[in-house]
């Protein structure tokens, strides 16, 4: 698909059907997310796949929005090897750079998805077992969208380009 028809039409699914994703298609969104640009090219980014019940059951203990989504990356990175400078650690910045890679990804090879950003950490890294350097980012719902999901036409609408664009 176009770069351009990727990014205009993209739209974040909340209602997944039982269809699984390929390994190919799941080896491709992690391609993009390796690829992605990070700080002083640190890498820092980690990706945990929530492929079996068990996994899938555990995001649904820290996050809500899963879905019914039959498989969710969970985006994360590692603190310590991020790029730091003037006391700013760029961990966040690169494992989000990553993950909006995978996004588009995904709807490059056919599958739909949402981002569920993670708002208790702590829990999170409890639930999962992930050491304190491993900060978890957000979840990346996967799959193909149900025959019944009825998008949300008033999300897809921006505000104009004038309004975000400053020139100096």
């Amino acid at each position: 698909m176009e770069f351009s028809s990727i990014i205009r039409n993209r739209e974040s699914v909340r209602k997944f059907g039982t269809e699984r994703p390929t390994e190919e298609q799941i080896r491709q969104i992690l391609e993009a997310g390796r690829l992605a640009p990070t700080a002083y090219n640190k890498q820092p980014q980690r990706f945990y796949l929530l492929k079996s019940e068990e996994a899938l059951d555990k995001m649904d203990q820290v996050h809500p929005c899963r879905y019914k989504a039959p498989f969710v990356i969970m985006v994360c990175a590692d603190k310590n090897a991020a790029s730091t400078h003037n006391d700013v650690s760029s961990y966040v910045m690169d494992g989000t750079i990553a993950a909006t890679h995978m996004l588009l990804a995904a709807a490059d090879v056919g599958l739909d998805s949402c981002w569920a950003g993670i708002s208790d950490v702590a829990k999170t890294r409890s639930v999962f077992g992930l050491p304190e350097n491993i900060y978890p980012i957000c979840f990346l719902d996967l799959g193909v969208r149900s025959e019944d999901f009825k998008g949300r036409a008033g999300l897809k609408v921006r505000n104009p380009l004038e309004s975000m664009v400053t020139v100096l």
